[in-house]
């Protein structure tokens, strides 16, 4: 960051004439003759049209356990823990079957 020698404030970027980048003081209209690098930073802000794209494409990255489904008998499924009660209790296990996508908990 720069200041302006004649007024004291900030010296920002801005393109001359010629089209060179030059630091210029917006209060007095001094531009610095030093050459020194500038580092440009710029904030990019999307519109709503142009928001994140979502991909369908489901990808599971869960462990899978040996656990029998309790819609569809199949004996693996994919198992994550939450935290759901206090915590000097056991944490709930979530099941997802692996081929019907049925969910299911066991709080042992």
């Amino acid at each position: 960051m720069m200041f302006c020698e004649k007024c004291g404030s900030i010296l920002i970027p801005k393109k001359n004439r010629k089209g060179k980048t030059v630091l210029s003081c917006r209060s007095c209209g001094y531009t610095s003759k030093k050459r020194e690098s500038l580092i440009l930073k710029e904030k990019v802000y999307l519109s709503e049209k142009e928001g994140i794209t979502v991909v369908d494409k489901r990808v599971d990255i869960l462990p899978k356990t040996q656990e029998i489904c309790p819609k569809c008998n199949y004996k693996e499924a994919f198992f994550w823990t939450v935290q759901t009660r206090a915590a000097d209790e056991a944490e709930t296990r979530f099941f997802k079957c692996v081929k019907c996508n049925h969910t299911w908990r066991s709080y042992s």
